[in-house]
C-alpha cells in the first residue's frame, strides 16, 4: 500500500494534525519536532522525556500525560532525533527535579540523546536514562546490553511515569525503570513489510507462504523464517520464545500482546487466547492484560509478545491511572482470569459416530460439509464474504455436539437440540435458515417415521424456511434446492423412506447445480449479480451434500 503522507514533510504535518486532535491534553514544543503534556512542566516532578523515530505511534508521542511520560521527541521515519530536537524538548519539560530519557537501544537513539544529555549537565540539569532492551530475537541472553527495545518500551515507560508522579526522586525513578526493564521480554513476528510515506513499495517483503520471527520494528532480520501459521500455532511459537526466557518471580505478569499497524484487533483476540491458556498452564498469572496497538511499525502485518515479570512494586506502579492519548488507566487491576474461559466447543470436531440415527445422520453431513469447506466458500466468494464453507464446518459440528447430549432415541429432540445449536454457531442467514428446518423437521417427527410422516415433517419444515427467508423458488438461494427435494419426496410417499429420500436427494443435487444458470435476487449476492452467473448458490450446493450424506446413512440402515 501507499501511504498518505509525502516523505519531506511527513513528521511536521503528522506532529500537527496529533497536537490539532489532542489539543486539550497536548501541545508542541516550541520551536522542536516535541510534545508535552498540557501540565508541564511541574516544579519538583521528575520529566520523563520519551522518544525515537515516528512510525511507531502510540509510541511515542501518543503516550504523554499524566502517569505515563512528560514529554517525547520526534524523529524521522524509523530515524532518531537529533540532538538539539532532544534537548528542547527535555529542556522545556523539565520541573526542576531532573529528567528521565527513555528510548529503545539504537545506535542513533544512544547518540543522539547521550549528546542532549550532556548539554543539560552543563547547564546543571541532572539526567538519567534508561536503554530499554526487551527483544529477545536481537541479542544473546548473557549479554542483553546488545538487545533492541520494541513493544516493552510501552511497560518500561509506564513504570516509570507512575513512579515520577507519585514523587519519586530521579534515582528512584531511574532505579524503578531499571527493574521493569529487567523484567520485560518481548518477541515478535511479521508476516508482511511496511511502506515508507511517499513509497511505492515496501520496506521488506515476506514471502505469502511464510512468516518471519523475531523481525525488528524497522524491518530488521527475524533469526528465523517459518511457513504461514494460523492464530494457534502463532501463540505457541511466541509464548515458547518467550518463556525460557522470564525471570523468576512469584507468577505474576502484565501481558502485551501487541499489534504492528496492520493486524485486526480480533485476529489478535484469536490469538490471545491460546497465549492466555499457555501462560496459565506454565504456571503464570497474568494480572494486566493489554492487547492492541502500543509500538507499531508503520503499516507492518504481525504482532509482538511482551510480559513483564512483576513483583509487589511494578505492580503497584503499572496499575496506577495514568491519561494520554494513547493509552489510559483506571489503575484498577484485573482478577485473575483463567484460561479458556470463553472456549468455543462448536470449534471442535465431534470424534467417531454415536448409535442413534440422528447423531449417524449428521455426522456423515458434517464430514461431506467439511471435505467441501473450501468449495463451498469459493463458491461464497464469488457475489458474497466467502464465509459459508467454515460458517457451515462450524454449525455442523455444534449440531453433532449437541444431537449427542440428547437421549439417541428421541429424533425430535435431537434434531431440536442440533437445529439450535447450528443456527448458534454458524451465524449468518444460512445458520438461521438451517436452524429452522432441523427444528422444524424434528418437530414433525415426535410419532412413527414412514416415508409419509417424513414428508409432512418436511413439508411444514419447508413452510417455516420460507415464512422467515421470505424466498422464491428462481431466486438463486437455498430453497431452489430444498423445493425440488420436498416435492420429490412427496411424491415417492409410499415408498420405502430410504429409496424416497435418495430420490430426492438427487432431484436437490441436479437443483443446487442448475443454479448455476441463475441470478441472485437476495442478500449480499443480488448487489454482485452478474458475477454469480456460471456458479452454483453455494446454500443450495451445501443442502444437496447434506440431504445426499443423510440419505447415504438411510440406504445403510434398511
Amino acid at each position: 500500500m501507499t501511504t498518505l503522507g509525502a516523505a519531506e514533510t511527513f513528521k511536521r504535518d503528522w506532529i500537527d494534525g496529533f497536537v490539532t486532535a489532542y489539543g486539550r491534553e497536548v501541545r508542541k514544543v516550541p520551536d522542536a519536532y516535541g510534545v508535552l503534556a498540557r501540565e508541564v512542566p511541574r516544579q519538583g516532578k521528575v520529566a520523563v522525556v520519551i522518544g525515537g523515530g515516528c512510525g511507531h505511534y502510540p509510541a511515542f508521542a501518543g503516550l504523554v500525560g499524566p502517569g505515563l511520560a512528560a514529554g517525547a521527541v520526534v524523529g524521522d521515519v524509523f530515524t532518531s532525533p537529533s540532538a538539539e530536537q532532544v534537548y528542547r524538548t527535555a529542556r522545556a519539560a523539565d520541573g526542576g527535579a531532573g529528567v528521565l530519557f527513555g528510548y529503545g537501544n539504537y545506535q542513533g537513539d544512544v547518540l543522539h540523546f547521550g549528546l542532549a544529555a550532556r548539554r543539560l549537565a552543563a547547564e546543571g540539569i541532572e539526567s538519567r536514562t534508561i536503554l530499554v532492551t526487551d527483544d529477545i530475537a536481537s541479542g544473546p541472553s548473557d549479554k542483553p546490553e546488545s538487545r533492541r527495545g520494541v513493544a516493552g518500551d510501552f511497560f518500561v515507560f509506564k513504570v516509570a511515569g507512575a513512579a515520577a508522579e507519585r514523587g519519586d526522586d530521579l534515582d528512584g525513578v531511574y532505579s524503578v525503570a531499571v527493574k521493569a526493564n529487567e523484567n520485560t521480554r518481548t518477541f515478535g513476528a511479521a508476516f508482511g513489510g511496511c511502506t515508507l510515506p511517499g513509497a511505492e513499495e515496501p520496506l521488506f517483503t515476506v514471502a505469502e507462504a511464510e512468516m518471519e520471527l523475531g523481525l525488528g520494528i524497522h524491518g530488521e532480520p527475524g533469526v528465523r523464517t517459518v511457513s504461514r501459521l494460523n492464530a494457534v500455532e502463532l501463540a505457541d511459537e511466541l509464548v515458547d520464545g518467550l518463556l525460557p526466557e522470564l525471570p523468576s518471580g512469584d507468577g505474576r505478569i502484565a501481558v502485551l500482546l501487541n499489534g504492528l499497524g496492520r493486524t485486526k484487533y480480533e485476529e489478535m483476540f484469536v490469538t490471545y487466547k491460546r497465549v492466555h491458556e499457555r501462560l496459565v498452564a506454565a504456571g503464570f498469572d497474568p494480572v494486566h492484560i493489554e492487547v492492541g496497538e502500543f509500538v507499531t511499525s508503520l503499516d507492518m502485518a504481525g504482532v509482538s509478545l511482551s510480559a513483564m515479570v512483576l513483583d509487589d512494586e511494578l505492580a503497584e506502579l503499572y496499575a496506577a491511572p495514568c491519561a494520554t492519548p494513547g493509552y489510559r488507566s483506571t489503575g484498577l487491576p484485573l482478577e485473575s482470569v483463567p484460561a479458556s474461559s470463553t472456549v468455543d466447543d462448536a470449534l471442535a470436531r465431534p470424534e467417531g459416530e454415536g448409535d442413534g440415527i440422528v447423531d449417524r445422520a449428521l455426522t456423515a453431513a458434517m464430514r461431506s460439509i467439511e471435505e467441501h469447506e473450501d468449495e463451498l466458500g469459493r463458491l461464497d466468494a464469488v457475489a458474497a464474504d466467502g464465509d459459508h464453507g467454515l460458517g457451515m464446518t462450524r454449525g455442523m459440528r455444534a449440531a453433532v455436539a449437541a444431537a449427542r447430549r440428547v437421549d439417541k432415541e428421541s429424533i425430535a429432540d435431537g434434531l431440536l437440540a442440533a437445529g439450535t445449536a447450528l443456527a448458534d454457531a454458524a451465524g449468518g442467514a444460512s445458520g438461521a435458515l438451517y436452524g429452522v428446518l432441523l427444528a422444524e423437521t424434528g418437530a414433525g417427527l415426535r410419532g412413527e417415521i414412514t416415508t409419509s410422516t417424513m414428508a409432512d415433517a418436511v413439508d411444514n419444515a419447508v413452510r417455516a424456511f420460507v415464512e422467515l427467508g421470505r424466498a422464491e423458488p428462481g431466486d438463486k438461494t437455498m430453497l431452489d434446492a430444498i423445493e425440488p427435494f420436498r416435492e420429490t419426496l412427496r411424491q415417492n410417499e409410499n415408498a420405502e423412506l430410504a429409496e424416497a429420500w435418495r430420490k430426492a436427494a438427487q432431484a436437490a443435487v441436479l437443483a443446487a447445480e442448475e443454479t448455476a444458470n441463475l441470478l441472485p435476487t437476495k442478500g449480499r449476492a443480488a448487489r454482485l449479480a452478474a458475477r454469480s452467473k456460471g456458479h452454483a448458490d453455494p446454500g443450495a450446493t451445501s443442502f444437496a451434500l447434506i440431504v445426499t450424506a443423510v440419505g447415504e446413512v438411510l440406504g445403510r440402515d434398511r
